[in-house]
């Protein structure tokens, strides 16, 4: 029932588009707590809560005794972390999740958590991964999976319940997509099985993206790692955007399998990227900005009228692979050899890894800026010009 629950709670969610976003360039104030009169009728006293920066779809608040509840904004759920040798606190608020230190024995589904698990030198807690081997470009994740400390379970809407079952798995980390197939949660649920859906692909700015690090890092007890990998982040942020900003601007797309151009939302974090890089998106209103969905498909023809004038393409890879020429690329679409950035030579391609590094956003601002600049070629991390 509590799978249900959720599901019918994510559904009305997605269908209401009762969702908001940010300015990019405004952090968020931080967690709103929970009340002491509140905290203290379930058991627990409340101390205090983590201040946030920029992530608005999570917050993390700390009680007495070191107990530590983490919850997701979106759905609601929240997940009690109870400290090695303590008693869950009594009484609870029913449809809290608890979670006992050290936690371990981690299904881990989305991709994009792993580097942050890497990150915080998490990755005993996992065991079970929805990515086969192959798959990861993380090498962590790779060499735990080749040595038999990670089991590929199956993929989100697949998962192989005898050996999730088997393995004494506590936690399910999904992503969003888990939401298009309510029954796997239930099913996970209706095993013992908690199920969290990380939502950091919904943050308004891209550092709120990273900062999701913090939330992993307060369910591993690892608040200190977490604090000093985002602060990183955060000087590059810093860093870029006191550099020179220019007036070039640039597409961010993909041709898709059937000849369309799959282009971001102007209000999704890449557009928000380009700018924070001195630059700006070629699409400067495409879209809702009052929904979350980050893409949107055109035909090349409204593609072209669009973008053809773009000083810089940039070719998304994480989705087909990416091309390695522009010879490569037009091959996909022929109609991009008029493109002025084409006839101009600045034709890039992010690299196959970059959606899986989730903490790579300040090295990828990085790479934008210095491609606006027309500087530091040799030194990018996530970016590489087609010749």
């Amino acid at each position: 029932m509590l799978g249900r629950k959720k599901a019918i709670i994510i559904g009305c969610l997605l269908l209401t588009g009762l969702f908001w976003l940010n300015s990019c360039g405004s952090p968020s104030s931080g967690s709103a707590s929970v009340s002491e009169e509140e905290s203290e009728s379930q058991g627990l006293v409340y101390e205090r809560s983590m201040e946030l920066q920029y992530a608005e779809n999570f917050k993390v608040d700390y009680y007495e005794g070191g107990y530590t509840m983490l919850t997701t904004t979106m759905d609601g759920a929240q997940f009690l972390v109870v400290p090695e040798g303590r008693e869950i606190p009594e009484p609870l608020e029913d449809g809290i999740v608890v979670l006992k230190r050290p936690v371990e024995q981690l299904y881990l589904v989305a991709s994009s958590v792993m580097d942050m698990f890497s990150a915080l030198d998490g990755m005993d807690a996992i065991a079970l991964s929805g990515q086969k081997e192959e798959g990861w470009y993380i090498e962590a994740a790779r060499e735990a999976m080749e040595s038999g400390d990670i089991l590929y379970a199956g993929k989100y809407n697949k998962p192989d319940y005898e050996l999730i079952v088997s393995k004494n798995c506590t936690l399910a980390i999904e992503n969003t997509m888990v939401t298009h197939a309510p029954e796997v949660i239930e099913k996970l649920e209706d095993f013992g099985i908690p199920v969290m859906i990380e939502y950091s692909s919904y943050e308004s700015h891209p550092l709120g993206r990273v900062e999701w690090i913090k939330f992993f890092g307060a369910l591993l007890g690892k608040e200190a790692e977490a604090g000093r990998v985002f602060e990183e982040q955060a000087a590059i942020l810093n860093r870029v955007t006191a550099e020179k900003r220019t007036d070039q601007t640039a597409a961010f797309f993909f041709i898709t399998s059937n000849g369309l151009v799959q282009v971001r939302q102007s209000s999704d974090y890449v557009p928000k990227m380009l700018e924070l890089a001195g630059g700006h998106y070629i699409f400067a209103n495409l879209g809702d900005p009052s929904g979350k969905r980050s893409t949107m498909n055109m035909q090349v023809e409204e593609f072209y009228q669009g973008a053809k004038d773009a000083d810089f393409l940039i070719y998304n890879s994480s989705i087909d692979g990416g091309v390695s020429s522009v010879e490569e690329l037009l091959s996909k679409c022929g109609l991009l050899s008029d493109f002025k950035a084409v006839k101009e030579g600045n034709v890039w391609c992010t690299t196959n890894d970059m959606y899986q590094q989730s903490l790579s956003i300040g090295y990828l601002l990085e790479d934008m800026n210095a491609m606006f600049l027309g500087e530091g070629e040799e030194q990018m991390h996530y970016l590489f010009r087609l010749k």
